[in-house]
């Protein structure tokens, strides 16, 4: 028996995991001080009470034997996948209910889709990024790659044609940078991914921040790409899922790697290692696409929305450099007074009690930049930002 090594090639801290242990040092030695938490990228508004009922409606249909739920269908139930159908078809996009499959996250999928493919993988992650993409890559053996996303092309990372890659991880709004792709620019994505014959992996699970409707919020608004994207999406930030875990993932018909359909091989692989989302988490994602959830759904991200605007405004008065922020709850800024990102987490920490999130912890591209999220309390992110303007 050998473990395995890769786990070895891992950083020692997880970024978030640095975050908070240098946060609880400091409530420790300053318990009677306020602490403004902006680099939080969980939700802070309560399901909405329309999800509520619907949660609660299934926990007592398990409570009678004539409504009782085991196991259920390895993709998902059906109510819930026809509803995304209908979504993607009011968005002009065609979807067949065997592409559709119900998951727990996209953190969860976006690992696990690995097991479709071969180890020792060249993959492409642009640079900064979400860690798991990174670490989920490097425990499964494969050789990243990275597509640089900079100051001087607004983190909108491009592909190298001189460049070959087996995998491309895209995710647009991106977390952390908060920069969205047009559709321009993700065509030439996809026109990429045809040509050395890769697969995308696109993360979109922050598309219902986006408010400009010439940007696209799904990859199979872009031509071809079924041929070639496989889109992963979660709950959790736009309905509040983070604690009860549901999402979905769809691989199009049109997606066939060495004569294999992919969306038949992941069939199979949920059959043989996950026995599905529980039937009461179901009932309540599909309490969300009723008219009484989208509208409690929506005042929700309203109000992210607006501490994000509020974030952005006190950056446009301080003529500070960022992305992000009116089409994503991300906020990504370059550090104040030249500032490394981590300098400037212990600064704001130590002087003014406010948490974010160092650039540098998503990778060598943001160690000269910050992240600050729109997830807080309005009247936080307003004494926050008051903090910030009148320091820096």
């Amino acid at each position: 028996m050998k473990v395995n090594v890769n786990f070895e090639r891992l950083k020692k801290n997880f970024l978030f995991e640095k975050v908070s242990s240098k946060v609880s040092d400091f409530a420790k030695r300053n318990p009677s001080k306020k602490i403004y938490n902006m680099g939080i990228g969980d939700v802070t508004k309560p399901l909405a009470k329309t999800i509520i009922k619907g949660l609660n409606d299934a926990v007592l249909e398990m409570s009678e034997e004539e409504t009782f739920k085991g196991y259920g269908p390895y993709r998902g139930y059906s109510f819930l996948i026809n509803n995304i159908i209908k979504e993607f078809k009011e968005e002009g996009i065609s979807l067949e209910e065997s592409e559709i499959f119900i998951s727990d996250g996209a953190k969860s999928d976006c690992a696990n889709i690995l097991n479709l493919f071969e180890k020792n993988q060249k993959v492409l992650i642009p640079n900064p990024v979400y860690p798991a993409y990174e670490d989920t890559n490097i425990i499964y053996g494969n050789q990243i790659v990275y597509a640089n996303a900079t100051h001087e092309n607004n983190f909108l990372a491009m592909p190298d044609e001189n460049q070959d890659v087996d995998l491309i991880y895209i995710c647009s709004p991106n977390n952390p940078t908060g920069a969205t792709y047009n559709k321009d620019q993700l065509k030439i994505w996809v026109d990429y991914a045809i040509s050395k014959d890769a697969v995308i992996i696109f993360d979109s699970v922050y598309k219902n921040f986006i408010e400009d409707s010439t940007l696209p919020k799904s990859i199979y608004e872009i031509e071809d790409a079924k041929k070639c994207a496989i889109e992963i999406y979660s709950f959790s930030k736009s309905a509040g899922f983070t604690g009860t875990r549901c999402g979905y993932t769809i691989i199009p018909k049109e997606l066939v790697r060495n004569g294999s359909c992919l969306k038949d091989l992941w069939f199979r692989r949920q059959t043989a290692s996950f026995n599905g989302v529980a039937y009461i988490i179901q009932k309540g994602a599909e309490a969300i696409f009723t008219r009484q959830g989208q509208e409690q759904i929506k005042e929700n991200l309203n109000y992210y929305k607006e501490n994000a605007k509020i974030i952005c405004n006190t950056l446009n008065e301080m003529n500070v450099f960022y992305t992000g922020g009116k089409n994503s709850p991300y906020i990504w800024f370059k550090c104040f007074n030249s500032l490394g990102s981590w300098e400037l987490f212990d600064l704001m920490l130590e002087k003014l009690q406010i948490v974010g999130t160092p650039g540098e912890g998503f990778g060598e591209n943001g160690k000269n930049f910050f992240r600050l999220t729109a997830f807080g309390k309005k009247e936080d992110t307003l004494k926050a930002m008051e903090l910030i303007k009148n320091f820096f």
